[in-house]
């Protein structure tokens, strides 16, 4: 390879990197500054908003889940109203990360448990950490098309160490112990780091297999046979005892208000999720933004996702 054609390489590689974390610089600083947050909303009053009358509460997960605040304070408030009689949650999601996944499906859990009836939605995808929070309802509803299960954990960081041995680049790191950088991409892996990543892959699949098998009323063993990673249709699901029946989001709705004793048709409804400028000027669930954060956050995240 020519001098010239490796200047380049590294000018790209640099160029790449500085216009990444510019990037995520800004959002931090937008994002924490709330220079950009939307003044239209107000959490503290949603409750009283509630009119008179038997109601549905609504609350649309979509997309990947790297949060779970705003998901949960709705379902508080529609648990805490006495209008509300019953929630309704339409899933369109691949999963996301371990913990939000997990606090959804306990803020569902605990509408649930409440004495209020919940009814499952899905829509096109509610797989891995979208099936996760699912687990909560009192019926899980699917179309039969719907993609779902994907039940397991996954780990992914990008290795870019041997371009950079390629190119004489290098990454001076000063770390507190031996497992500190484990997962960065400027350093090979090692077969004990693996195996470390692994024990925590282990136990983050163990307590979404045990979810399974409470929920579903399944054997440990029958819900390991289906935790395998695989996807599902909404009719496969069904068969094998992960969904309860299948229909489309205006079955979920009759069902629910049924489920509820409102009599004639349900009255859904929804608080709008609070966004930021950022958030509209880009799209959170755009694939732009999805490939930013793949590329530039280097620490391996432990997910509830399917993949891709």
């Amino acid at each position: 390879m020519s001098s010239g054609n490796t200047s380049k390489i590294i000018l790209t590689i640099v160029g790449i990197f500085a216009g990444g974390i510019i990037l995520l610089v800004a959002i931090a600083v937008f994002s924490v500054s709330g220079l950009f947050s939307d003044s239209s909303e107000d959490d503290s009053d949603y409750s009283s908003s509630l009119s008179s009358g038997s109601k549905i509460g609504l609350v649309d997960i979509t997309g990947e889940i790297f949060s779970s605040d705003d998901y949960v304070k709705q379902i508080e408030a529609f648990r805490e109203s006495g209008n509300v009689r019953a929630l309704l949650v339409r899933v369109n999601s691949p999963g996301g990360s371990v913990a939000p996944s997990q606090e959804i499906y306990e803020s569902i859990r605990a509408f649930r448990e409440s004495g209020k009836p919940v009814v499952i939605s899905m829509n096109s995808v509610a797989a891995s950490g979208g099936y996760y929070l699912a687990l909560g309802g009192t019926t899980i509803m699917a179309n039969s098309g719907t993609i779902t299960g994907s039940i397991g954990v996954i780990i992914q960081y990008p290795q870019v160490k041997p371009l950079m041995d390629k190119i004489g680049v290098e990454v001076v790191t000063v770390k507190s112990g031996k497992f500190k950088d484990v997962g960065s991409p400027f350093r090979q892996q090692t077969t004990e780091d693996l195996a470390y990543l692994q024990n925590v892959i282990n136990d983050t699949y163990d307590q979404f297999v045990e979810a399974v098998a409470i929920e579903r009323n399944l054997s440990l063993d029958s819900a390991k046979a289906l935790a395998e990673g695989k996807i599902y249709t909404g009719r496969q699901a069904m068969k094998n005892g992960l969904v309860d029946t299948i229909g489309t989001f205006e079955d979920a709705v009759k069902l629910a208000g049924k489920l509820a004793g409102i009599s004639g048709k349900p009255e859904l409804i929804k608080k709008r999720k609070q966004e930021r400028f950022f958030d509209r000027l880009l799209g959170t669930d755009t694939e732009s933004m999805s490939a930013i954060r793949d590329i530039f956050i280097s620490k391996p995240i432990v997910q509830y996702r399917m993949y891709p």
